[in-house]
């Protein structure tokens, strides 16, 4: 039977990049592959899967909470990649399970774990619980040599928590971070609300 994969990392992780260099060896085997992606990631463009080095590819398969796979053709495919992967619901990570069991195709997923509070996304979440194989895509912190585990939003360049757990963004939004930075940038931050707050009452 086909397996589930779940490659996780965070912002900056090359993720994006090593979903399509994946699909570049399919191609050059004469595979089949198809891209999936959900609809609500518009950064580059709906249909579009495109890495921060400029590398992109249309996606075959665009995906919402309703999605229905019964209505697409996956004749003689040989896998299928998705980017962005913990904006799906757990529905849909249960229908991907389904098709590496039915159709014996290999399903690899590609997204964040955790959200800007460190709290699992909703399809992470789900892939977390189910996946065969579970991989780490590593990369730095943004501001030390540890390996980065959280992703750190700003806003107006500093450190925060506010806002919708989806909450579309790139480099000029989230970092990586370690979990040392991660509080000590969080705190860095509170340190500066205050005094600006002192500084308006003065």
């Amino acid at each position: 039977m086909a397996k589930l994969y779940f490659r996780h990392g965070t912002v900056g992780s090359a993720k994006t990049l090593n979903l399509l260099a994946v699909a570049h060896k399919y191609d050059q085997q004469g595979k089949k592959v198809l891209l999936a992606k959900p609809a609500l990631d518009d950064r580059f463009g709906q249909e579009w899967v495109r890495s921060r080095a400029g590398l992109e590819r249309r996606a075959d398969l665009l995906l919402d909470e309703n999605s229905n796979f019964d209505s697409f053709d996956f004749d003689g495919v040989s896998c299928i990649l998705v980017d962005e992967a913990q904006f799906l619901s757990a529905s849909i990570v249960d229908a991907f399970r389904q098709l590496t069991r039915s159709l014996n195709i290999p399903v690899i997923c590609y997204g964040l774990r955790t959200d800007f509070r460190t709290q699992a996304f909703e399809g992470s979440r789900r892939l977390l619980e189910i996946s065969d194989t579970i991989e780490e895509i590593k990369t730095t912190c943004a501001y030390c040599n540890r390996k980065a585990i959280f992703n750190l939003k700003h806003c107006n360049g500093v450190a925060t928590v506010a806002g919708p757990s989806v909450d579309l963004g790139a480099e000029e939004k989230y970092y990586p971070v370690c979990n040392e930075c991660y509080h000590q940038q969080l705190e860095d931050a509170e340190t500066h609300s205050e005094k600006e707050t002192r500084d308006k009452a003065a």
